[in-house]
């Protein structure tokens, strides 16, 4: 089916032919980098596109409400029939696929995966569904690496290296996290740790940063205060937000399943029996549902990076952030099952931040000596999005380094390792299996 070996077959390490393959890995990042720091600088037009539409429809326009509806829902339905058309590969995160063709499963995907993913992410988040960015750059970066190792000659081994390092690549752009990036193709992609690999990764990774922040900027993607050392003393408390984003965790994974199978059977219609109508036809529906979402509170659609800031920083009631976190725990998981581009990785990390905010904030309220020693509640918040990043993807050391890159805090890495412990345990032994696990399951039962 695919021309890599899967991981048992893979060469031993070898210094043959390492210096092409680091070159070839730095060509590849550089690719990524800048493919995804144009995906960046697109979804931001798209997201301030959509805010303008919203402002305009507010300022006493009659019937505009139904402009921004139709609106979301076209671009939603032109993302799905995209990707139902030219590359079916394209559809959701791209991990899961990533993953199949590393392990042999999977042929890699045509070139046209790589405009299919970039127009249609930007229309997809653009519109507002709740979808992460590193999911285009991720697969894109994958698909740029493949070609790129083809068009150089490399062995059947090393294209397989490069593909996950340009995957590796790809996520580094998408959170301004290279350090994530190199440790997610070793953790999560190749699941084993061989030094042809780590150079690649880490190759690859540099140079897509070093050319992203050339064009992007170099600033954290999150603000979050200068947080103290937490004492010993909140061991305890991190042990239990562990527990709690371990059962949202598994809940999370469970719901973005059952919202796929939901959404294949209410497609079933002799009236949308083709493939393709059966996908413009949903995501259509959750386009609108989506746009009019945005009518009424425009910052609770999209990737949810504003939200995302707010609990770093402590803003928002529990009762407020509580609700914000029940609608996007739904909204991320129907905005998934749209089948437009999109990952899964910046929607966990709003629902991570608000549980930690939640749960900072009871503590808070009830011992209000706590603070002394833990800091403020943007430290919860921090420690929620890795530990439910652990909880959900199952890659602990990936959503630690990546929340720390992301708010430039190191302070925390112990709570994280805390609560990610925690985190992880309680899905293994409800017998959930990591999410990209599930996905590719479910994608290799459909092919």
């Amino acid at each position: 089916m695919t021309d890599y070996k899967p991981e048992a077959e893979v060469e031993a390490d070898s210094p043959r032919g390492l210096i092409p393959l680091a070159v070839a890995a730095v060509i590849v990042g550089a690719a990524s980098g800048a493919l995804g720091a144009l995906f960046r600088f697109s979804l931001e037009r798209a997201d301030a596109l959509r805010y303008a539409l919203v402002a305009w429809a507010h300022s006493g326009h009659g019937a505009a409400s139904i402009v921004v509806v139709l609106a979301a829902a076209f671009a939603a339905a032109l993302a799905a029939w995209l990707v139902a058309r030219f590359s079916p590969e394209a559809s959701g995160s791209g991990i899961p696929h990533v993953e199949a063709v590393l392990h042999g499963k999977a042929p890699p995907a045509s070139l046209i995966l790589i405009p299919v993913k970039f127009v249609g992410g930007v229309l997809a988040i653009g519109a507002g569904l709740a979808l992460g960015r590193e999911g285009p750059t991720v697969q894109m970066g994958a698909s740029i690496a493949h070609r790129i190792g083809t068009l150089l000659g490399r062995s059947a081994s090393d294209r397989g290296v490069l593909l996950a390092a340009g995957a590796g690549a790809g996520l580094a752009t998408a959170f301004n996290a290279p350090i994530a990036g190199a440790v997610f193709v070793l953790e999560e992609l190749m699941r084993r740790f061989d030094t042809r690999t780590a150079v690649a990764a880490l190759g690859a990774s540099a140079s897509a940063i070093a050319m992203a922040r050339l064009m992007h900027g170099d600033l954290p993607d999150f603000h979050l205060p200068a947080q103290p050392f937490p004492g010993f003393g909140m061991t305890a408390a991190h042990l239990v937000l562990g527990v709690a984003l371990g059962l949202l965790g598994t809940a999370y994974s469970r719901t973005i399943l059952w919202t796929l199978d939901a959404s294949d059977w209410l497609t079933r219609h002799p009236l949308i029996a083709s493939p393709t109508r059966r996908a413009f036809a949903r995501a259509a529906v959750i386009g609108a549902a989506v746009g009019l979402l945005a009518w009424f509170a425009p910052d609770l659609a999209g990737g949810g990076d504003v939200l995302t800031q707010r609990a770093l920083v402590g803003a928002g009631s529990i009762a407020g952030v509580t609700a914000i976190l029940a609608l996007r725990f739904v909204l991320g998981s129907v905005s998934y099952a749209a089948g437009t581009p999109g990952g899964l990785f910046a929607p966990m990390l709003v629902l991570g931040a608000q549980t930690g905010f939640v749960f900072g904030r009871i503590c808070f309220d009830w011992f209000p000596g706590m603070s002394a020693s833990t800091g403020d509640i943007g430290t919860f918040a921090a420690v929620g999005m890795a530990a439910f990043f652990a909880a959900v993807v199952r890659s602990p050391m990936t959503g630690i380094v990546l929340v720390t890159e992301m708010t430039a805090s190191f302070t925390l890495l112990l709570p994280m390792l805390t609560a990610c412990f925690t985190a992880m345990l309680v899905p293994m032994l409800l017998r959930c299996p990591p999410i990209y696990d599930s996905l590719g399951e479910r994608a290799a039962k459909r092919r």
